[in-house]
């Protein structure tokens, strides 16, 4: 099957829902909406030129992921050029953060100092507060508003050629597959290379459907519509999903019970471009920072804690910014081992290591896949062993045979 439109990356599953196309199409052609799915997905508004469509191919995170082409990155990890434990030195920034709080302590460090002008990231949306807005921070304070993970649905790449347009200096902070498609751009545009000095990331668990937040609502007997606020972690780590309506009443989840316990109403129903993703730790991010987990017989535990980031640097650039901040007393850093990430971080080893059969399976099929570059395939499937391999691509070629990597329209 070949991609001819925007449509067929959607109805194939590969679509990260990041909003780049709108981006580079304009708003006036492709609009980045909810979809039947209750995913963000672009809307083509009306029929694209080829230079805006074979652009938009050469970026787009579902149709093709460039690896950071490193000889010497590990063969699981990728590139790193040092490894922490760290967190935001400010206990206000540490608390309101969904752990440490390093990448908002970071993109309020980088305006403050003028490394950047802006910041690009996403923000809980006022009138769905589920869903989440594109946001530019251009204050240390708008950074911080805009802090705390956002599981759900939102387009955080909407405006990149709009700040390009106006000449802003920005840092991204965003997914892995955000952070591919920026990565991508600034493989085409000089501009992009040097008006996004950098890109900061974290560790995914891939992005959930609208409509199993509104089953998780719907728990409490309130519709999404009561809600006037929706936060899926902060104020505390790893913090709880915590909702508030209109009319003030208060409901709390905790980490356990919002995300990992499969006996509540919900799921958490990744996209299937998640569960294919080469890259959900951030490779081609300048800084990676995921959550830096208490352990306890060799297993994470979730109680409430101090906050705390793994800081992981992965170019020069990335290094410069977090050895800067650490002298400035914008971060505290700790020593952190290599074994420590991969006991710590077990669910990502298998993610990054399975992705080559998933690929492959899907391929079988006939249907598009990701074209995957500079991701060390060979060890990945070195490390995951045949018989996993066998596994995953086995379980991917029967899901995608019976069509569930296939999404629908726009009716919602």
């Amino acid at each position: 099957m070949k991609i001819s439109n925007l449509n067929d990356i959607v109805e194939a599953g590969l679509c990260a829902g990041c909003g780049i196309c709108e981006s580079i199409a304009g708003r006036e052609a492709v609009e980045m909406k909810l979809s039947t799915d209750g995913r963000i997905r672009p809307l083509g508004k009306m029929a694209l030129d080829s230079p805006t469509f074979d652009q938009i191919m050469q970026v787009c995170p579902g149709v093709t992921v460039k690896g950071p082409q490193d000889k010497s990155a590990h063969p699981v990890w990728g590139p790193i050029v040092s490894l922490h434990r760290g967190w935001a030195c400010d206990d206000k920034t540490r608390f309101h953060a969904a752990a440490g709080g390093t990448l908002t302590a970071l993109g309020m460090y980088l305006i403050r100092t003028g490394k950047v002008d802006s910041v690009l990231h996403i923000k809980a949306s006022s009138e769905n507060p589920p869903l989440s807005n594109v946001w530019v921070s251009t204050t240390e304070q708008e950074v911080y508003d805009g802090a705390q993970s956002r599981y759900g649905p939102g387009a955080s790449l909407t405006k990149v050629h709009e700040l390009l347009e106006e000449g802003r200096t920005f840092a991204v902070i965003g997914k892995p597959c955000d952070i591919n498609a920026i990565r991508n751009l600034q493989q085409t545009s000089e501009r992009a290379k040097k008006q996004i000095p950098y890109c900061l990331s974290i560790f995914c668990g891939g992005t959930m459907s609208l409509n199993s937040l509104d089953a998780m609502v719907g728990h409490f007997n309130i519709t999404p519509e009561e809600l006037s606020l929706y936060r899926y972690r902060g104020e505390g780590w790893p913090g709880t999903a915590h909702m508030e309506t209109r009319d003030g009443r208060e409901f709390d989840l905790t980490y356990e019970q919002a995300w990992l316990d499969d006996q509540v109403p919900w799921k958490y129903d990744l996209q299937f471009r998640c569960k294919i993703c080469p890259d959900a730790i951030g490779e081609t991010a300048d800084v990676s920072c995921p959550d830096g987990w208490v352990m306890k017989d060799g297993k994470p535990v979730y109680e409430e804690a101090p906050g705390v980031n793994l800081v992981i640097t992965r170019t020069r650039a990335g290094e410069e910014l977090v050895r800067a901040a650490e002298s400035e007393k914008v971060l505290t850093l700790e020593a952190f081992s290599m074994a420590q990430l991969d006991e710590m971080h077990d669910d990502h080893r298998d993610r990054k290591t399975h992705w080559p059969a998933r690929m492959l399976g899907l391929r079988l099929t006939g249907q598009p896949a990701v074209k995957v570059n500079g991701y060390r395939m060979v060890s990945a499937i070195l490390a995951a062993g045949l018989f996993y391999s066998l596994k995953s691509f086995w379980g991917t070629f029967r899901r995608a045979r019976k069509g569930l990597n296939r999404e629908s329209g726009f009716s919602r």
